[in-house]
């Protein structure tokens, strides 16, 4: 992985915190806005994490495909891209 796995483990242990806390909050009966409002932030920072490995995926691998690859391996990284966008935009 290309990505600063720093910041991306920050973000994921941030985002497993958060999941903690909502389970405590839905085990001790809380506000159901509350609760949601909790998921909507854990959501958030997962999608910060998505952001920071696209884009090192996209300035390493995909960059680097394009510059050494055949014709064939850089439709690949495309239709990759493509199916992996599809699936973020769910």
């Amino acid at each position: 992985m290309r990505a600063d796995k720093a910041k991306v483990s920050r973000l994921l242990r941030t985002a497993r915190g958060q999941l903690d806390g909502i389970l405590r909050m839905i085990e001790e009966d809380r506000y159901c806005i509350d609760i949601l409002n909790q998921l909507l932030a854990s959501e958030a920072v997962l999608r910060r994490a998505e952001r920071e490995v696209l884009r090192a995926h996209m300035e390493g691998c995909v960059t680097e495909a394009f510059q050494h690859a055949d014709e064939d391996e850089r439709a690949e990284k495309i239709a990759e891209m493509i199916r992996t966008v599809e699936k973020m935009q769910r």
